[in-house]
């Protein structure tokens, strides 16, 4: 039983199949908008949201597709996010003249407001249940293989006639492991513009060590607005301020895209991922994190393009350490092993149910064992960085757009190419010193790891060394244009083909190897998985009913629960913190380092009402993408800005814990407090408080 007692194991299942394995716990739950918990929050609060409520909120948040959510908080198109969110954008944005990410920046009018490199913004305008069309297109007959081409031609011309139809973005999303598929429209916008963002010191205070931590002391805002047609888009759905926020014990509510869990997979799956997965991310983690200090220390410009990179690092390896953790704690994974071991008995028990379903978690184990052992070639065959992979992009898409739209992958999708294409022609700026000392370092492990006589570290080095590679390939490459990459996409083939840019060269020999690997895992590992994800994600239907939620898929979920504190570290953590413990930190560290706040702050404490609540803590159930949510009350008013997790909720990537789990954010007084005394930004707090109720 993996180390976990036998008799552990058996009370959590007696207690588990009880209740039946379904949302009843706590606050547990991000829940898709076509399914909220309304009877849970009825009996358990008092409060059933109306149709009314739930589209309104829904229309009001914003998905931030470079990751992270946000919200429309005005009537003219202001939407409010985290400064870490945003801190892509700023970087982009910055040289080495003006750092947006440690500077910030407020635009005193709109006419000052910046346009973001490539920004762009979904909001969610409807959704459809498409299982039955998607399932439609699979025959009894078919291998895994040719299953797994049949969805995604359904799939993608399923998007193609809704884009045709009503212009809108057109997703086929897969939820409960493919249990069902889901048609979700979005309203696309790619005018946004920086209005406000403040220091990186006070955004980010603390720095990485009190990230994943409780009490905490940050102002993590940043505020965009949305245009269209060159004047701000009318927003008729955005969230009313209130800058009393949430009392003690009130019910909240969070509307974000949170990115990713694994509740829902079986225990073999989270096994794998505690014994190989999660050891090999965090050794790649601490190999980039050294090359990116060591870079930095080449001088002040070296660190400032290094620093989005560190910091999204660090913000990964201490996550990741934390769902580690949380992999190795006797008591979750014994509470994994009973979901699994109670859905896969009550399905044995049916006759008819084990000959439909029982199948899918043996083929699951077998794709795993067939996935790892191919991973350790299939890991070190690929070039990092961003230059490389605009050539790869180039080839692929020359060779993707020449095949019917259902055969495509998915960039390259009639649905999609827009998108694909806007990233693709980004101007943003490229580090090529950064991206030549990133790729020679890839290099050299792809060369470790694989070995002079591999076919990959042939095409690549041609006995050459990393280092020297590097050089040629980045000093050579004209692809830091983004009209020159223009240029070659919209001459597809032949131009590609006629090409001698070294990275595109490099790209055209790779192309077949590439090619083999991905029909390889599409046959044998994709292909299968998928197959046997659906009919577990279906075994789950049919032993539970629809009584609770998928896994996250940085789609639109509402998550709920009370405003409270809870214990740790043989004490009690408060539900909120204010400016009093911001200015203790900062003066126990005797304002240094991580610790010092902006300058603007110490010299102006006097002007603040150092009583206001600063963050603050529910039991909202949250995950990575759900960085800018908003938080709102009953009334569907805006209480405060999601910005991170405790660490002790880590493991909820896995399994929620209300006694622990807890959402952190930023509080609606402290953001109208900091604007009108600090930032000199009546302006932009008079449109957040003007259409408050």
């Amino acid at each position: 039983m993996n180390g976990y007692s036998h008799r552990g194991i058996v009370w959590v299942f007696v207690f588990v199949a009880s209740i039946g394995i379904s949302a009843l716990r706590a606050d547990d739950g991000m829940w898709t908008f076509d399914n909220p918990p309304r009877k849970l929050l009825k009996d358990r609060y008092g409060f059933e949201p109306t149709q009314q409520w739930l589209d309104h909120i829904r229309l009001s948040s914003v998905r931030f597709n470079d990751g992270g959510s946000g919200a429309f908080v005005s009537p003219d198109g202001l939407v409010l996010t985290n400064h870490h969110v945003a801190r892509g954008q700023l970087q982009k944005m910055s040289s080495k003249q003006k750092d947006y990410v440690a500077d910030g920046f407020y635009a005193r009018t709109q006419k000052e407001e910046i346009k973001c490199t490539d920004l762009e913004l979904n909001v969610l305008v409807s959704t459809e249940n498409v299982t039955d069309r998607v399932q439609a297109a699979l025959k009894p007959e078919m291998t895994p293989k040719q299953a797994l081409d049949a969805r995604k031609a359904v799939a993608a011309n399923i998007s193609k006639e809704t884009k045709e139809k009503t212009g809108l973005q057109a997703d086929i999303v897969p939820f409960y492991q493919g249990g069902e598929y889901w048609l979700y429209c979005y309203k696309k916008y790619t005018d946004v513009r920086l209005v406000m963002a403040p220091e990186m010191k006070i955004a980010f205070f603390g720095g990485d060590p009190d990230n994943f931590t409780f009490p905490r002391y940050d102002i993590d805002m940043t505020f965009f607005r949305v245009y269209e047609n060159g004047k701000p888009v009318k927003s008729e759905h955005y969230l009313h301020w209130n800058a009393k926020g949430a009392a003690d014990g009130e019910l909240v509510f969070v509307s974000g895209h949170p990115g990713s869990t694994n509740r829902l997979q079986s225990f073999e799956q989270i096994v794998s991922q505690r014994d190989y997965g999660y050891p090999e991310r965090l050794k790649a983690y601490q190999r980039r994190l050294a090359l990116l200090k060591e870079y930095s220390k080449r001088g002040p410009e070296q660190a400032r393009q290094a620093a989005g990179q560190i910091f999204g690092i660090e913000n990964g390896q201490k996550a990741s350490l934390g769902e580690y953790a949380g992999l190795q704690d006797k008591d979750l994974m014994a509470k994994k092993a009973a979901e699994d071991k109670d859905l896969r008995d009550r399905v044995n028990a049916n006759p008819e149910w084990k000959q439909k379903y029982a199948w899918a978690w043996d083929s699951l184990n077998v794709v795993m064992d067939r996935d790892r052992a191919n991973a350790k070639v299939r890991g070190p065959r690929r070039i990092p960085r961003g230059l490389y992979n605009f050539a790869a992009q180039l080839v692929q898409a020359a060779d993707e757009l020449k095949k019917p739209n259902g055969e495509r992958l998915s960039p390259y999708q009639d649905a999609n190419l827009e998108s694909t294409k806007f990233r693709l022609f980004s101007p943003a700026p490229v580090y090529t010193e950064l991206e030549e000392v990133q790729l020679a370092d890839g290099l050299q492990e792809a060369f470790e790891k694989l070995g002079a006589d591999d076919p990959f570290i042939k095409i690549v080095l041609d006995g050459k060394a990393p280092a020297d590679v590097a050089r040629d390939l980045v000093k050579g490459t004209t692809l830091v244009d983004p009209a020159v990459r223009k240029k070659l996409f919209d001459g597809g083939e032949s131009a590609l083909a006629a090409s001698t840019d070294p990275m595109v060269v490099l790209a055209r020999k790779l192309a077949p190897m590439t090619k083999e690997a991905r029909e390889w895992d599409e046959k044998y590992v994709a292909g299968i998985r998928t197959s046997a994800n659906e009919k577990i994600g279906e075994a789950r239907f049919a032993v539970y009913g629809k009584n609770t939620y998928p896994d996250a898929t940085f789609t639109l979920r509402l998550s709920y629960g009370p405003v409270k504190g809870y214990p740790m570290n043989g004490t009690i953590a408060p539900s909120k913190t204010t400016f009093y413990g911001l200015f203790d930190r900062a003066f126990s560290f005797d304002n240094k380092g991580d610790f010092r706040p902006p300058q603007r702050y110490l010299d102006n404490i006097s002007k603040l009402d150092l009583s206001t609540p600063l963050n603050f803590v529910s039991t909202c159930d949250i995950i990575g993408g759900n960085s800018g949510s908003p938080v709102v009350n009953t009334k569907g008013e805006y209480v405060g800005l999601i910005f991170d997790g405790n660490i002790e909720s880590l493991p909820g990537r896995f399994l929620y814990s209300e006694t622990a789990n807890r959402a952190v954010a930023v509080h609606s007084a402290a953001i109208i407090e900091v604007l009108r005394k600090l930032y000199d930004a009546g302006d932009l707090a008079d449109e957040l408080e003007r259409n408050a109720k």
